[in-house]
């Protein structure tokens, strides 16, 4: 009987979903390692694992079963995304769209007293962390920055985005059963993935990646990898039994993950370190475009750079499972929370904003419809509707 091996699960939920166990190892795993890595598509690991033989992709496929019949949400955007992983539910259910969108009952940020009609913005992004004077994001979010609602007593209390969840999260289920549970992500606004009882997640590292008025790391496929970076440490840190930033932790988590960006930044970047931000990114690929150069998915120099470096980061999680003699008691799941696409380039295709579209048409000043969707792209606060027009437009007027 050969030796049991690592069970691996590849989902890649733009495409294909590897829901995998070796035969005879379901009384072997004991924790479970989630990682995602935004934007991957089927197509890219198929590319990547044929050319790199060696690889980390390579050895997880080789040991996994990949099932092909997932789908991401419709809104296939980072928030929705994740949720499904965790949650197992859709937008419907577990009641978040996207990181910025509207609801009902909710009052804007300043309306401490929750005065007047409801109905605001509900926005769960990078600009509601608390800033330096340098504009550097301490990682944490700023309470006078959330939106509020009456709670069950009538008080007036800040919304934090897991008070948004109408649904709850694996990591809740897991430390129900006394299991420790960890997750690293690209905002503080992911503490969403803690679930209603704001409990859900014991070690939450959230490194900002996009800093409202400072440093955008996705300008640069660079400073993306930099940032993906940090999170990687943490899981090390973690596999090893410590908290994410290397203190004593709680031991290995039972489960555990991080997302990657540079593969969607990649993907997206129309020309490398564009404004020059990034000061690390002095080599070969600063102003180089991103994306893909045929619809046979190669990729661009960008592209094929954070590829690279996301594989040399699974392969050192690979390492250090393996020096904790827990490579083959752990589920490895390689998902994306969502892809980009298309993937060929011919495809491409951005016209601009849905409600600047609508702006535009010749009528839009006496069609009513035209003019409703205009009044609610220009709502920031208050009950005057919303537009948010990302892969799909939600409209609420």
């Amino acid at each position: 009987m050969s030796r049991r091996k690592l069970v691996l699960c590849l989902l890649l939920l733009s495409s294909i979903v590897a829901v995998a166990k070796e035969e005879g190892s379901e009384g072997k795993v004991r924790r479970v390692l989630l990682i995602s890595v935004d934007g991957l598509h089927a197509l890219d690991v198929a590319n990547f694992v044929a050319s790199h033989h060696r690889s980390a992709l390579a050895e997880l496929s080789g040991h996994g079963i990949t099932y092909s019949n997932a789908r991401t949400p419709a809104n296939s955007d980072s928030f929705p995304g994740l949720l499904a992983l965790v949650t197992g539910g859709s937008p419907i259910t577990h009641g978040l769209f996207y990181d910025v969108s509207y609801d009902r009952t909710f009052f804007d940020p300043t309306n401490t007293a929750c005065a007047g009609s409801p109905g605001n913005n509900m926005v769960f992004d990078e600009s509601i962390d608390r800033y330096t004077a340098a504009n550097v994001s301490l990682d944490v979010i700023d309470p006078s920055k959330l939106p509020r609602r009456l709670d069950s007593r009538s008080r007036c209390v800040p919304v934090y985005p897991h008070d948004a969840i109408r649904a709850n999260t694996i990591f809740e289920v897991v430390k129900a059963a006394g299991g420790h549970t960890a997750w690293a992500d690209k905002h503080p606004a992911y503490d969403l993935v803690n679930g209603p009882s704001g409990q859900g997640v014991d070690d939450l590292y959230t490194p900002e990646i996009t800093n409202v008025g400072g440093l955008d790391n996705t300008v640069s496929v660079v400073c993306t990898v930099e940032n993906d970076q940090k999170k990687v440490n943490a899981i090390i840190n973690e596999i090893h039994g410590l908290g994410h930033d290397g203190t004593p932790g709680l031991g290995i988590p039972t489960v555990f993950g991080m997302n990657f960006q540079a593969v969607s930044v990649g993907q997206k970047l129309a020309r490398d370190n564009s404004d020059g931000s990034c000061t690390d990114d002095s080599g070969n690929l600063n102003g180089q475009p991103g994306g893909y150069k045929d619809g046979a998915g190669t990729p661009s120099e960008v592209l094929a750079y954070a590829l690279q470096k996301t594989d040399e980061a699974l392969a050192d999680m690979i390492k250090a499972l393996k020096s904790q003699g827990i490579y083959e008691s752990t589920l490895f799941i390689v998902t994306a929370k969502h892809g980009q696409s298309p993937i060929n380039p011919v495809k491409v295709n951005k016209p601009g904003h849905f409600a600047d579209l609508v702006a535009g048409l010749s009528d839009s000043t006496t069609n009513a419809g035209g003019i409703a969707i205009a009044a609610a792209a220009a709502c920031t606060t208050g009950s005057c509707g919303f537009v948010q027009d990302d892969d799909i437009a939600l409209i609420l007027i």
